[in-house]
């Protein structure tokens, strides 16, 4: 089975190589967790759930992972543009996972809100992740 840290490195690759994402992140935004210092906006990756369906007749990984994009601009404006941004850099991506084979990431669920506790724009993106691996 993939573990989760290779299917975020792999997708943090992808992510790192989109000269306009890194642009509307200015630069380093791109964080396994942020610090109490960390500049906004950056994206985290949050939890990551693996499933198993191996049925003997092919062998597949099933993994939700889930992006937390986080700004403190005025509307959320800047929050749209970023979650646009990942949802068009991974739409029909194939990440290899070191020599286990590819994963092809879908959209599964997308949000966008403002948190009036931390007083942040918070989107979230959560991806379904099917590897399969090389026989």
């Amino acid at each position: 089975m993939t573990a989760p840290g290779d299917l975020q490195q792999a997708l943090f690759l992808r992510l790192k190589s989109d000269a306009s994402l890194s642009a509307l992140l200015g630069g380093a935004g791109l964080l396994e967790r942020a610090t109490d210092n960390t500049a906004f906006p950056y994206v985290t990756c949050g939890q990551t759930s693996a499933f198993d369906w191996d049925t003997g007749a092919e062998n597949t990984d099933d993994q939700l992972i889930t992006l937390h994009i986080w700004s403190k601009a005025h509307g959320e404006a800047e929050t749209l543009a970023i979650m646009a941004a990942i949802k068009a850099r991974l739409a029909d991506a194939a990440l290899v996972i070191g020599p286990r084979g590819q994963t092809r990431l879908t959209l599964e669920f997308a949000e966008a809100r403002h948190d009036e506790d931390l007083l942040v724009h918070h989107g979230l993106l959560r991806f379904r992740a099917i590897t399969q691996e090389n026989a």
